[in-house]
C-alpha cells in the first residue's frame, strides 16, 4: 500500500475521498495524520487552490499528495459564494449559517432563477513537482429551505433535479455517482493510478 496525503482537516470531504479511492492500494492520510500546517486559500479560482494545497503537502511531507478545492456558484448572486464559499458566512459560520445566509438573500427569488452548480477540481501533485489536474461540474436549483442530514457544506439546501431531491437527503453513493468532486476525483483516477505504480516501483 502506497500512502498518499488529502491536504483537508474536513471530515466530509475527507470521507468522500476514501470512498473515491476505496479501490486503490492506497491508505489516504489527512491533514491532520501527518501534522500539515494551513495553507491560505489565496488563489483566484478553485484550480489555483487546489494546485497550492496539493504542491504544498507534497513538498512538505514527501509523499505524492490530493489538494481539492470546491465550492457552490448561485447565478441569481452573480456566481456567489464561488471560491468564497467555506469563508462566506464568515470565519466561525457552521454549515447551518451558511445556507441561512444563502437562504436569506435569495428570498422571494422564484424556483425557476435559482439556477446553481457545484464545482471541484482535484490536483495531484508529487514531490518531485509533477501536477495532475481534473474539474467536475455539477447542476442543480437551491432549495426553498434545508432538507436532509447526509452529505455536508451546502447539500441540504441544494436540489439535484435527477434525484428529486436535495443532497442532503441523497445516500453517499447516489451522491458520489453525480457530484462535482466525485467527477473531479474519477478524472484524476487515472494519473493517480500512475503515480502509484510509479512510487511503487521505485
Amino acid at each position: 500500500m502506497v500512502e498518499i496525503v488529502a491536504a483537508t482537516r474536513n471530515a466530509g470531504k475527507l470521507r468522500e475521498l476514501r470512498q473515491l479511492v476505496a479501490d486503490l492500494p492506497v491508505v489516504v492520510l489527512s491533514a491532520e495524520d501527518v501534522n500539515l500546517p494551513d495553507v491560505d486559500e489565496t488563489g483566484a479560482t478553485f484550480e489555483e487552490n487546489a494546485v497550492k494545497k496539493a504542491v504544498n503537502a507534497a513538498r512538505i511531507t514527501g509523499r505524492i499528495s490530493l489538494g481539492e478545492d470546491s465550492g457552490l456558484e448561485v447565478d441569481a448572486l452573480g456566481g456567489k459564494p464561488g471560491v468564497y464559499s467555506s469563508r462566506f458566512a464568515g470565519p466561525n459560520a457552521t454549515d447551518e449559517d451558511r445556507n441561512r445566509l444563502i437562504l436569506e438573500q435569495l428570498a422571494g427569488v422564484p424556483w425557476e432563477k435559482r439556477t446553481a452548480r457545484y464545482r471541484a477540481v482535484v490536483a495531484v501533485a508529487t514531490p518531485d513537482g509533477r501536477v495532475e489536474i481534473s474539474h467536475g461540474v455539477c447542476e442543480g436549483i437551491i432549495a426553498e429551505r434545508p432538507d436532509g442530514t447526509n452529505g455536508f457544506g451546502y447539500d441540504p439546501i441544494f436540489f439535484y433535479p435527477p434525484f428529486g431531491c436535495t443532497f442532503g437527503r441523497a445516500t453517499p453513493d447516489m451522491k458520489n455517482t453525480v457530484s462535482h468532486r466525485g467527477q473531479a476525483l474519477r478524472g484524476i483516477l487515472p494519473a493517480l493510478r500512475r503515480l502509484i505504480q510509479s512510487a511503487k516501483e521505485r
